[in-house]
């Protein structure tokens, strides 16, 4: 076998070395693409919807679902209030906003009926979730008596 073939014919200290930079390699790409998530301002997407599937490329379809997700990956990067109730609702509320989005893109491009039917139950239930989320931050979170032990 030659030097260099496998990482056991490094000295200890070159060893470490190695592990400790893919270690941090690792580390950088994770904040970047954190920081991409979190910090880049995002568009909102909001197609119409229409009542049959639109022709269209998968390049437009794939570059709005895109920047749904970017959006609502964006929106739930909250900074914690220290009150787990209120945290949940506040991140909980851009999820949904993300599944709405989504489903209205499906409606749009898509053409599996059991898909379209799917889609459109997303967009009533989570949007009435959405609202029920709000509501809820809006009248100020109650503690309740009885604890949910899951």
């Amino acid at each position: 076998m030659k030097r260099g073939d496998d990482c056991d014919d490094f000295p200890v200290g070159e060893q470490h070395m190695i592990r400790s930079l893919a270690t941090h390699l690792c580390a950088l790409g994770a904040g970047v693409a954190f920081a991409f998530v979190c910090v880049l301002p995002t568009t909102e997407v909001k197609p119409e919807v229409r009542s049959t599937p639109r022709a269209a490329s998968a390049n437009e379809f794939d570059g709005a679902l895109r920047a749904a997700l970017v959006q609502m990956d964006a929106a739930m990067c909250i900074t914690p209030s220290g009150d787990a109730d209120r945290d949940f609702a506040r991140a909980m509320i851009p999820h949904h906003h993300g599944a709405v989005e989504m489903a209205r893109l499906e409606l749009l491009y898509g053409r599996d009926v059991r898909l379209r039917r799917l889609a459109q139950g997303v967009v009533i239930e989570q949007s009435q979730e959405i609202e029920l989320l709000r509501s809820i931050l809006a009248s100020g979170l109650a503690t309740s008596e009885t604890r949910f032990n899951p």
